[in-house]
């Protein structure tokens, strides 16, 4: 690896391994910039924390490891009293891993509050179905009557399941999904929902902020 920018300590990734920045190596929120998608390099980048974030126009990776984490335990998702209602009573039907593309293909073309456009690129969607194809990455879907209507996906590395980006059609069908996930998580001993960076939605789910040094000891399982 290069150094490219000494202040903020990002690094310039090799294209022929798949070594990223340690802890210790680490300064700013991005941390690397270029490599590829290979399912090698991106398991590599999820063991240390790290995860890729977007391609900018000179066609390179941006890798990230925020200072400020936000995760979740499993047992301590808020249910609010109308997403119980919505669990109880709207006929929703969630699955596992049934139609991957098909949910990171709406987190990708679904629109949202504040947003433009989208980071998860073509690329990005090959670079995961991959990893799914691999054994890696997983999705839950919610489906009403038939229809995927919200569903959410990620990567499962040690006992914690770094969840990637979530989507609704319905009313409550992501938080729906996301309280299947949270069930799933506490009856396999997953330890903690990584969310990656600070929303308000995450956070009315219970969500909230660890610093990156308490992250890497939780993805060590220390």
């Amino acid at each position: 690896m290069e150094l490219l920018d000494k202040e903020h300590c990002i690094y310039l990734l090799d294209e022929d391994n798949f070594d990223f920045p340690t802890l210790e190596m680490m300064n700013d929120d991005l941390v690397a910039v270029g490599g590829d998608f290979h399912p090698q390099r991106l398991i590599n980048a999820y063991s240390n924390g790290i995860f890729p974030w977007f391609i900018d126009e000179y066609n390179h990776i941006h890798w990230y490891s925020p200072q400020k984490r936000m995760v979740l335990e499993p047992q301590n998702m808020k249910i609010s009293k109308s997403l119980k209602k919505s669990i109880k009573n709207k006929g929703f039907v969630i699955k596992s891993n049934e139609n991957f593309e098909e949910v990171i293909k709406n987190c990708a073309n679904i629109k949202r509050k504040h947003e433009d456009e989208t980071w998860i690129s073509d690329e990005f969607i090959q670079a995961y179905t991959n990893l799914f194809h691999l054994g890696y990455a997983f999705s839950i879907e919610c489906y009403l009557e038939d229809e995927l209507v919200g569903g959410l996906y990620g990567l499962m590395i040690g006992n914690v399941f770094c969840g990637e980006s979530m989507f609704a059609k319905e009313s409550n069908a992501s938080k729906v999904a996301f309280y299947h996930l949270c069930n799933q998580a506490r009856k396999n001993d997953i330890k903690l929902i990584d969310c990656q960076v600070h929303n308000d939605h995450l956070e009315s789910l219970g969500a909230s902020e660890i610093s990156r040094e308490e992250y890497f000891k939780i993805l060590e399982g220390k």
